[in-house]
């Protein structure tokens, strides 16, 4: 399917010429994420990042806070240490903020960790064949602050690795790149125009349960 959006003009970072590494202290704490599901864990006790500012993977351990970008970009980088590749998925939403996970395989299935401000748009266990499988799981519980289920396409993987060179896991001057290149990602529409208009609200108690914990300063507002 065609995108949903017109791309930006991508502004290349300068490639980042030092060698920078974990240090000591980050490469303990990273051992201890020792499984996606230690990863999730991790974020889920992340301070909810509301500004639209995200930081480098450096930068959320060493502030503890986290936005669904940031907090994939983070989870991404972790993985790598596990073993996998550092692989980014985005999902677009109307009248709602578009959400960022980062996706792992096992078994030959995949898998994802995400930071939300909602309950339901976090873990996933590695039991999905596709991608677009993967998603699907994620359109119920992704909904805005009025109720209006509001998941509608996503992109392919985007692999870090191929942006290593602008330093993405040390320093922040590479974020915005990264999400115009995920923005700019011939992104797949879930739905029909016939099955958007006949989508019912999120009914008051799965509405109530998915918003638990939400951070008000972190819900997307129009405009």
């Amino acid at each position: 399917m065609s995108a949903l959006r017109r791309p930006r003009k991508l502004l290349v970072p300068p490639p980042f010429a030092p060698r920078e590494a974990w240090t000591r202290g980050e490469r303990a704490l990273l051992r201890r994420l020792s499984s996606p599901a230690r990863i999730q864990e991790f974020l889920d006790g992340l301070t909810y990042r509301p500004e639209d500012r995200p930081g480098c993977p450096r930068r959320v351990l060493e502030e503890r806070r986290a936005n669904c970008y940031d907090g994939a970009i983070l989870a991404a980088a972790a993985l790598r240490e596990l073993g996998h590749p550092p692989l980014l998925l985005d999902m677009w939403a109307v009248r709602d903020d578009d959400h960022v996970i980062a996706v792992f395989r096992a078994g030959g299935r995949l898998g994802a960790v995400a930071k939300s401000n909602f309950v339901g748009l976090r873990f996933r266990e590695p039991i999905h064949r596709t991608l677009r499988e993967l998603v699907l799981t994620y359109f119920e519980p992704y909904f805005n602050a009025s109720g209006e289920k509001t998941l509608r396409a996503y992109s392919p993987l985007l692999d870090l690795r191929r942006f290593d060179r602008y330093g993405w896991t040390f320093r922040d001057a590479p974020l915005q790149y990264l999400s115009d290149r995920l923005d700019a990602l011939p992104h797949r529409r879930l739905l029909s125009p016939a099955m958007e208009r006949r989508l019912e609200p999120v009914d008051p108690r799965s509405r109530e349960a998915g918003m638990l914990g939400c951070l008000p300063e972190g819900l997307y507002r129009e405009g």
